[in-house]
């Protein structure tokens, strides 16, 4: 598994982010490889991320490959180039089927 976090500033209001959001989840939702995404309000003001889990680097590179990818700066109003950063994951605390029974 790989993980990936973003994080990046816009001009959006925290409401139009959740919007923007929404209007996006059929889409991210149906990226082969993407196991989990959590939508992130980070401690800055203006400040958002998501933190992905993929199942492989595969996955990922074909997700960044895309049009969906390529247009989440210009839905999100990024401000700047966002902080990007992707690591191999050893191993999990709890197996994937009791997360998602929990």
């Amino acid at each position: 598994m790989i993980v990936q976090f973003v994080k990046f500033e816009t001009t959006l209001t925290l409401d139009e982010v959740e919007a923007v959001a929404n209007e996006r989840l059929p889409q991210f939702q149906a990226i082969p490889g993407l196991v989990q995404k959590y939508y992130l309000k980070l401690d800055k003001p203006n400040h958002y991320g998501g933190f992905y889990i993929w199942r492989s680097k595969e996955d990922l590179v074909a997700f960044r490959a895309s049009d969906l990818a390529k247009t989440i700066p210009a839905a999100y109003k990024v401000v700047g180039a966002p902080d990007v950063e992707v690591h191999d994951v050893l191993f999990p605390l709890r197996a994937m089927e009791k997360l998602e029974a929990a």
